[in-house]
């Protein structure tokens, strides 16, 4: 399966700008070498080297048309075998638009037919798309090289599943991961009296173990703005970055930015994108929580080693159905045998309005709760909280 992956992703700590003054000899090496060991590359990894080059060097030539040219091919044909790969895993979101083959292709989907349409199916899949060419702007930017520079100055990180563990021992409930969302396409504006920094505050003095944060700004009208002004308010709770994460590049703006956790979502990522951000995420010190919504999503993660943080999102991503039994039929049986085997913290997430749904999925196994919009709608979301759980469970 490697085999047929970008070598970009083999590479930690890579940036992706654009194409042009990588020099030729690279070029040619990576090309030629790749593909002598079988390996299919991808022009973001030759971007990758371009951006090396960049930091270290202003002497650079630019590509022929014809290099540039093979490269551009090499991209598609890793795209068309990432979305094959993902397929196999059960994965239907595509990453990106599906495009024909680049003009003269020939090679091993010459005659693959592209019928699918450029729309999306779904609101996820908008989202996704969105989110790809978002950050493909943001990465130009801000390259990656100075991302690493701006680490240097990020706050401390603070433990994550250690605060919900600590809230879950003490208060013999799950720990809470309150979010500050201001709307989502399914529902709307939740809260047009919109303070990030107050909510925030609030939450942590109602009891909440940790916050959540959405920072995706077209659909849910959040910002990375919003995660750096309540992480230098001084909250003291760690703090997930809830975005789509589509690119290793976000884990490390995400770093930069304050957060202590950030999500990947297995519905959108193949395995090896998870098992390669987790090394990244663990590297940078950030907790990822990997979010699974039915059976097959459940056994891919529990199949990759080192994740310690799973969420179980009750809410379907495609459709935006909502099934709290969706939490207890992931953790019946052998996978939650498992899950307590490897100790791993289950996130019950979606649909949690009352008491009763709060024991309903701490019965299921769950050791902690995300919940944004039965609380961010109260006037006083202190007050929520202590609703929501059926008592005061500030400490």
């Amino acid at each position: 399966m490697e085999n047929v992956t970008s070598i970009a992703a083999k590479q930690p700590g890579i940036a992706f700008p654009s194409l042009r003054c990588i020099p030729k000899m690279a070029a040619r090496r990576l090309i030629s070498g790749a593909e002598n060991r079988g390996i299919r590359v991808s022009a973001g990894c030759i971007r990758a080297q371009q951006a090396e080059y960049k930091e270290g060097s202003a002497l650079a030539s630019p590509l022929s048309n014809t290099e540039e040219n093979a490269l551009k091919v090499k991209e598609w044909e890793v795209g068309q075998f990432q979305e094959e790969i993902a397929a196999t895993q059960g994965i239907r979101i595509r990453r990106r638009p599906p495009t024909g083959p680049p003009l003269h292709y020939v090679g091993p989907f010459e005659f693959r037919l592209q019928n699918e349409g450029n729309t999306p199916r779904n609101i996820l899949e908008e989202i996704i798309w969105h989110k790809d060419t978002e950050v493909s702007r943001m990465k130009e930017r801000q390259p990656l090289y100075s991302l690493k520079k701006a680490l240097e100055n990020a706050p401390p990180v603070r433990d994550f599943i250690g605060a919900l563990r600590a809230s879950n021992l003490q208060t013999g409930l799950p720990g809470l991961i309150a979010e500050v969302k201001k709307a989502s396409p399914s529902r709307g504006v939740l809260r047009e009296n919109f303070d990030p920094v107050e909510i925030a505050q609030a939450y942590e003095k109602g009891g909440a173990a940790c916050l959540s944060v959405l920072t995706d700004e077209k659909y849910f009208q959040g910002g990375f703005q919003n995660l750096e002004a309540i992480r230098c308010a001084g909250v003291k709770c760690p703090l997930l970055c809830k975005e789509f994460v589509v690119d290793a590049w976000q884990i490390y703006y995400a770093r930069t930015k304050g957060a202590d956790a950030i999500l990947l979502i297995a519905s959108v990522l193949p395995d090896l994108d998870i098992k390669y951000m987790t090394k990244i995420c663990k590297m940078v010190g950030l907790t990822p929580l990997v979010e699974v919504h039915n059976e097959r999503e459940m056994d891919r993660v529990l199949g990759i080693d080192g994740i310690e943080l799973i969420g179980i999102n009750n809410r379907d991503l495609e459709t935006f159905k909502v099934d709290i039994s969706n939490t207890k039929k992931l953790l019946e049986g052998e996978r939650g045998e498992i899950i307590r085997q490897k100790d791993i913290v289950v996130v019950g997430e979606s649909g949690l309005f009352t008491p009763s749904d709060i024991a309903y999925v701490q019965e299921a196994g769950v050791k902690a709760v995300l919940v944004g919009e039965s609380i961010v709608k109260q006037t006083d979301p202190r007050k929520g909280i202590t609703d929501l759980f059926g008592r005061d469970i500030s400490l």
